[in-house]
């Protein structure tokens, strides 16, 4: 089975650094126009399933995908287990602000799986439990087949994360560009990881909206 994992789009949200979780903002133009270069680029790319986060940004982001790849006839299913960690009290509002104490909260960026949550959310290693028990769920099934998954920033991050070669950096030193994909292989119900955070658009428009925030 081969895996390719995109995080969604840009939405109005990323580019003021708001707290999304599981706000359902949409995608804005620049979002779209990325996901559109990102599926022409697949053109070839024969997709046999696609599983995405309910949640619109990535959701349209595979609709547009499929489409322009030449693969608008897969049905799309959704999981709730690919949704974007939660903020619970604090989905909505500024990335640099919190009820946290800084040291609390500056963690979430700088050592994730130490991160406990926000007030009503979710902890690194919550979203880690859920979103690897949908990887293994997927890869136990050893299909030989090309599956699409939508997800999001840290979504992605923690279910990959027992696959990277330093588990440890949360983050791999940056959150993962808007519809990047990292493409795994599947075999014998083991994955591993092709190619990691792979952009096929013009990497100039990459907008790294955390880079001030991310030391992890």
């Amino acid at each position: 089975m081969k895996i390719y994992v995109i995080r969604h789009g840009e939405t109005e949200m990323n580019v003021k650094q708001i707290k999304q979780g599981w706000m359902d903002a949409p995608l804005n133009q620049s979002g779209r126009d990325l996901a559109r270069l990102t599926g022409q680029a697949l053109k070839g790319v024969r997709f046999d399933a696609c599983i995405t986060s309910p949640l619109s940004r990535a959701r349209e982001t595979v609709e547009i995908l499929l489409r322009e790849s030449g693969n608008g006839t897969v049905p799309v299913e959704t999981d709730d287990r690919l949704k974007e960690i939660c903020f619970g009290d604090e989905e909505g509002t500024p990335v640099g602000t919190s009820t946290l104490p800084p040291e609390t909260a500056q963690l979430l960026f700088t050592d994730a799986l130490r991160f406990p949550g926000f007030p009503g959310g979710e902890s690194i290693r919550e979203v880690c439990r859920r979103t690897g028990e949908f990887l293994q769920e997927l890869i136990r099934q050893d299909r030989e087949e090309t599956v699409l998954i939508g997800t999001h920033g840290c979504a992605l991050r923690a279910m990959l994360n027992p696959l990277y070669d330093e588990p440890e950096h949360f983050w791999q030193g940056h959150v993962p560009p808007n519809c990047s994909i990292t493409i795994l292989e599947a075999k014998n119900g083991k994955a591993r990881i092709l190619e990691s955070d792979r952009v096929y658009y013009d990497p100039s428009l990459i907008v790294d909206h955390y880079k001030s925030v991310v030391r992890s």
